[in-house]
């Protein structure tokens, strides 16, 4: 339903070590982190290890694994979050084709809810 609206547009920059974008939440009525259950990422046809992926809803970055016991954080709809990548080079300067699928638990669904969004991304030089 939102899944257009994932990757904000214009939000991707590289940092010293990987890159970072803001990512809106594909569901109308926001989440605890915990019933996150993963954001697979996507660059240039090459998936990024889950290990190497941080999340910051302005409360601090906290990596995937620590999100399944942040019983005290929230995900708002609406609200723009950071996705980092750590751990390797910058992000080239250019065009890149970026991926983001959320998988969510949404406590009345009997099956997760995937939303993904893929865009033609341009970081400056």
């Amino acid at each position: 339903m939102f899944d257009k609206y994932l990757i904000v547009d214009d939000s991707v920059r590289a940092t010293a070590d990987g890159f970072a974008f803001e990512a809106k939440l594909g569901y109308y009525r926001g989440l605890g982190l915990s019933m996150i259950e993963d954001l697979a990422i996507t660059l240039d046809g090459e998936a990024v290890r889950r290990e190497a992926i941080r999340f910051d809803e302005g409360a601090g970055p906290i990596s995937l694994a620590d999100m399944e016991t942040a019983y005290d954080r929230r995900w708002n709809f609406g609200a723009k979050a950071t996705i980092s990548v750590v751990g390797q080079e910058a992000l080239a300067p250019g065009e890149h084709r970026l991926t983001l699928a959320e998988r969510l638990r949404v406590s009345y669904l009997p099956f997760p809810s995937i939303n993904t969004d893929e865009k033609t991304v341009s970081v400056a030089a």
